[in-house]
């Protein structure tokens, strides 16, 4: 005769359809008065019952326990749907298409508390000769925001994607920028082209605005500073007979409208040539706009197109690529996005101390800089051979 199970131990009992002994026990209940049930399967049922008491265990000691079927396909998944709130429709593309391409065929089907560092390891590893570093970080990253929302969720214990290094990729198109001489090459044909481009180019090259937020600058946002008023105001209020201009970089053409990131908010003195590129653009948009009559979309953007439309990334680097290509380079080597490292290279080269540049091109620190742009730093530190001659002499 069977001998009952004391009080507790929780029930055990043949399954006929999967052929298997289910131990099962009330841990506790939901707020709900529900149940909370623990169960676990076995071909026998010393099997059955030793994987339910490692289960409670867990369960007591306040660890998540993943269930058997869950899969790495399923985590990202996940992720991919409740993860991705504001972010911009492109980017959401983008993360689906890396996970379809690079995560799921590798990696989907694991089990996700099976998911071990050897495996993302070597899974790292096969993608280094077809994707570049940041491509790797990319899927990295998707990887390692899935497991910890499911760790939240209490689908596994820990994270091992956190515990693995990203290794480097296949070498991309290294960083460049202009020499002076081109500099100056670019400047002058700009000067030649159209009103909006040479606005583009000539504000990238002497103020180092990022690309992404020279798209998205508004006009009431270009101010000139009103000296009988002893205020900055917006041209369309102040006009252009003044000495003193800046603008506003506060926003970009990010999802949120924000810039990178907090210190990427700043305000910056505009050059002369940049004032006067400025005027020219505003007073051939003004023409533009009386011509466009009804088709007029007023979005008050600095860069737009002739009936008032904010301009894509496309549509800049056709124009810019005109522009190189008379300056005598070769167009499709250059984007416009190394205007900015033009403009750090030429800081650099002329002397402008490393923290200014920072605060310019609005970075949260030299470190950022020195990374990012270090192909257009001065590797040469010249105060410290200069302060021992002025010690010790020659």
């Amino acid at each position: 005769m069977t001998t009952r199970r004391s009080r507790g131990d929780g029930g055990l009992h043949w399954d006929e359809q999967r052929q298997r002994w289910i131990a099962s026990v009330t841990v506790g209940y939901t707020p709900a008065g529900k149940r909370i049930v623990k169960r676990a399967s076995g071909k026998t049922k010393t099997e059955a019952k030793a994987k339910l008491k490692e289960i409670i265990r867990d369960y007591e000691d306040g660890l998540a326990i993943a269930p058997g079927n869950y899969t790495v396909a399923n985590a990202v998944r996940y992720w991919l749907e409740h993860g991705l709130s504001g972010r911009s429709p492109a980017t959401v593309t983008m993360y689906h298409t890396y996970a379809d391409k690079h995560v799921f065929p590798a990696l989907g089907a694991r089990k996700l508390r099976d998911l071990s560092v050897e495996d993302v390891d070597r899974w790292l590893a096969s993608k280094t000769d077809e994707l570049g570093t940041r491509s790797l970080k990319l899927i990295h990253g998707i990887l390692n925001r899935s497991v910890k929302s499911a760790m939240r969720r209490d689908m596994v214990k820990r994270n091992v994607v956190d515990l693995c290094d990203i290794p480097d990729g296949r070498a991309g198109r290294p960083s460049k920028a202009l020499t002076l001489t081109q500099a100056l090459a670019v400047l002058a044909e700009a000067e030649k082209s159209g009103e909006r481009i040479r606005a583009y180019i000539v504000l990238s090259l002497l103020i180092g605005a990022r690309t992404e937020e020279l798209r998205a600058l508004l006009w009431s946002h270009v101010v000139a500073y009103d000296a009988e008023r002893g205020a900055w105001l917006p041209v369309a209020d102040a006009g252009w007979d003044h000495e003193e201009f800046a603008i506003y970089v506060w926003r970009s053409v990010r999802q949120k409208g924000d810039t990178k990131t907090v210190k990427s908010r700043r305000s910056l003195k505009l050059p002369r040539r940049c004032v006067e590129a400025l005027r020219l653009l505003w007073d051939m948009q003004q023409a533009a706009r009386e011509k466009a009559g009804e088709r007029w979309q007023d979005t008050d953007l600095v860069f737009c197109t002739r009936t008032g439309t904010p301009v894509t990334a496309h549509n800049v680097r056709r124009d810019f690529r005109k522009v190189v290509e008379a300056a005598g380079l070769t167009g499709r080597e250059w984007s416009p996005r190394e205007l900015r490292h033009s403009f750090v290279s030429v800081l650099s080269d002329s002397g402008v101390p490393i923290e200014d540049i920072s605060r310019l091109v609005g970075h949260s620190n030299t470190v950022v800089t020195e990374t990012v742009y270090r192909h257009q730093i001065r590797p040469v530190i010249m105060q410290g051979a200069a302060a021992m001659d002025k010690i010790f002499g020659s």
